[in-house]
């Protein structure tokens, strides 16, 4: 997961291949309540992995509620049989509407029934999140709740440590057009309460978001209980309700976030050799009501097939055809909409969308904001939004976008960088789809393809010693970039040369066969550079490539033109979406002439050993400085004088001396220099 303060995401021209989906976080979150409310244990399979679950896990582990991982990648989660072993907790829950709402029902209702008392909360915005309606509902039933701040809003108190009668004759009215999971949560809860009597929930309104509740219908039935519906508006959970565990759960592909492959699938070209976009974990037939996306996307063009929890999307009508929807039936999804919008020919209008006003933030406003930041004419209502794109490549936009700690406003964006200016889009704060698909931006450019040219390098080159790896490993760490430090090539292949029983004589290289083995080894190096670790064939060889065998061995090696031929084409592959920093002493000269910056760090070559004697004296090994200094200055004058790529700054490198600077102050003076050099210099 990217966890750097923004993401520069580059133009994007075409996509293909294969995406496996997250679990889906609506179904897993209600299997984990569901199965730590049982008789008997659950094995949970492709549960989500994600804020939400890992606030749902946490609380329910709070409980008392066993959970274990399984050898076979299940989560076995010992249901508590309706009990209360851990009568009084703090539970914290982040900004999980899944979690605060059904575990509040719960717990208000069991700590009826058994004695306990209970507190609720979140993160800030959590606490803006309305649950005054289920609060109204739960008091219906005689349970005592306290607003611990503002009343309707979390955080909550549940309960005074007594037992109390619950009122279970008369319907329970909920409201229905604020938030479908105030209605679910008393489905997942009053099954626990149900032992004698019929329990009855009115609800008032149009029931908003119906497919969620199917969703949880569906689930109950799953868990050993059948609640019978009436319409939309009178739900009846039978006496005698009990659950039991159904001993294995599968969870469905996420429908939710299918909608940002489907849309990629329709906006993007099919890249060369591909089909288009394949979505493994959900199709058509899916209990999530979030697959009525592909219904939708197909209104606007996309080209979509289907078979067994697997869809295939491609670009069919261009530009896509502007639509106006209902979007009740899918709010979250609805959102990949609006960007889709910004491809369409005419204007798009997505109505009864009042939902996005209560979740995670203001959707409905943050939706508006940042597709006006990209050029396009919009109009929100206060359940509606119109949105006509920008009328010509011309007119779009760079935009820095704000997510509003919003997962869906991070994803649904950076489909935008499709956009036909061909202008680099900035995601800022990327780690917030850690709520519910944390590596969606690997599996986005897994599936994305661009031009050479658009994927940015940072060049840092310079002498031996002057601190470039270091530099390097920072940079691109800020930035979520990859990283090449060229220096340590040639001794990974003689490493891998030697596991794989090769010699590095010199007796034995001077065998035309034998250095085309070694050249081939080289070409097909498997190698990355991970912050400060260097893995050779995912194993960590950051010592052992330093050592003096493998340098001699690097300095055999690097005198054939095989190897030195694969190591160019080998660090040419580096250059990977969404950029790359580079380091050695001729990354700006040869490797990457077109850089966008090419930074050339220098150092004096006494401060250069005085810091190579540190280092060397930290791990206990002894070293001299006079000879340090000397072998640096030799070292110096040989690489500058050579006859092939000789030690240089390339003409337009900014030069970097860092002989008085903290490693602290070259790496933010690097960044400013990269800021200044991006579209997003004012963000």
């Amino acid at each position: 997961m990217f966890s750097t303060p923004f993401l520069d995401l580059p133009p994007l021209q075409s996509a293909g291949g294969t995406v496996r989906l997250p679990g889906s976080k609506s179904i897993s979150n209600r299997v984990l309540l569901l199965a730590a409310l049982s008789v008997g244990h659950t094995d949970v399979v492709d549960l989500l992995d994600s804020d939400d679950t890992q606030v749902m896990l946490a609380a329910l582990t709070q409980l008392g509620c066993r959970i274990e991982p399984q050898a076979d990648g299940a989560l076995r989660v010992y249901g508590l049989g309706g009990q209360l072993p851990v009568p009084s907790a703090q539970l914290f829950l982040g900004n999980a509407g899944t979690a605060m709402r059904p575990l509040t029902a719960a717990l208000a209702l069991l700590s009826c029934v058994h004695g306990g008392q209970f507190e609720l909360s979140g993160v800030a915005r959590m606490h803006e999140r309305p649950i005054g309606d289920l609060v109204d509902a739960l008091r219906q039933l005689g349970c005592p709740i306290d607003y611990l701040e503002n009343t309707g809003y979390p955080p909550l108190r549940l309960g005074d440590q007594q037992t109390h009668a619950l009122q279970l004759d008369q319907p329970i009215s909920v409201r229905g057009d604020v938030s479908s999971q105030f209605l679910t949560a008393l489905l997942l809860a009053l099954p626990l309460v149900a032992r004698d009597q019929d329990i009855v929930i009115d609800v008032v309104g149009e029931l908003i978001s119906r497919p969620y509740i199917e969703i949880t219908l569906k689930l109950l039935a799953r868990f050993g209980v059948t609640v019978q519906r009436q319409d939309w508006s009178r739900f009846t959970i039978p006496a005698g309700s009990s659950y039991r565990s159904p001993g294995r759960v599968p969870v469905e592909g996420d429908a939710s976030s299918a909608s940002y492959f489907i849309a990629l699938g329709a906006i993007a070209p099919a890249t060369a050799g591909t089909q288009g976009v394949t979505i493994e974990g959900v199709g058509l037939a899916s209990i999530q009501g979030d697959i009525a996306f592909a219904q939708a996307a197909q209104l606007m063009g996309a080209d979509i097939t289907s078979e067994a929890n697997t869809l295939h999307v491609r670009r069919g009508a261009w530009p896509l055809k502007a639509i106006d929807l209902d979007c009740n039936h899918i709010p979250d999804a609805a959102m990949t909409l609006a960007v889709m919008a910004l491809y369409a020919e005419g204007t798009t209008t997505l109505r009864n969308i009042a939902s996005w006003r209560v979740k995670e933030t203001d959707r409905l406003t943050a939706m508006a904001h940042e597709c006006r930041k990209l050029g396009a004419t919009v109009e929100e209502g206060p359940d509606y939004i119109r949105i006509t794109p920008p009328a010509s490549p011309a007119d779009w936009k760079p935009a820095s976008i704000h997510t509003y700690d919003d997962h869906r406003v991070a994803m649904c964006f950076s489909l935008t960088a499709f956009n036909p200016a061909q202008l680099p889009v900035r995601i800022q704060d990327p780690k917030c789809v850690g709520k519910t698909f944390p590596d969606y931006f690997e599996a986005l450019f897994a599936l994305c393809h661009t031009d050479a040219r658009h994927i940015p390098v940072i060049c840092v080159d310079g002498p031996t010693a002057s601190g470039k790896g270091t530099l390097a490993a920072e940079i691109a760490t800020a930035l979520g970039y990859h990283l090449l430090d060229s220096g340590v090539l040639y001794r990974l292949v003689g490493l891998a040369a030697e596991a794989d029983g090769l010699s590095t004589a010199e007796e034995d290289l001077k065998s035309p066969e034998h250095a085309e083995r070694i050249g081939a080894l080289a070409a097909g190096l498997e190698v990355r550079f991970d912050a400060q670790r260097i893995l050779l064939r995912g194993v960590d060889v950051s010592d052992a490539v330093r050592s003096e065998a493998a340098g001699m061995a690097a300095s055999r090696v690097s005198v054939l033109g095989q190897v030195r031929a694969a190591l160019e084409s080998l660090q040419h592959g580096f250059r990977q979406l969404p950029g790359l920093v580079a380091d050695g002493r001729d990354m700006g000269t040869v490797l990457f002439p077109d850089a966008p910056l090419k930074v050339f760090l220098t150092a004096s070559a006494e401060q250069r050993a005085q810091r190579r004697h540190k280092q060397l004296i930290s791990k206990g090994i002894a070293a001299k400085l006079d000879s340090l200094l000397a072998d640096l200055q030799a070292r110096d004058l040989r690489d500058s004088s050579r006859s092939h790529a000789p030690l240089k700054a390339a003409e337009d490198a900014l030069l970097l001396d860092n002989s008085t600077l903290s490693i602290e102050q070259s790496v933010q003076q690097v960044l400013n220099w990269w800021q200044d050099r991006t579209v997003f210099s004012g963000s």
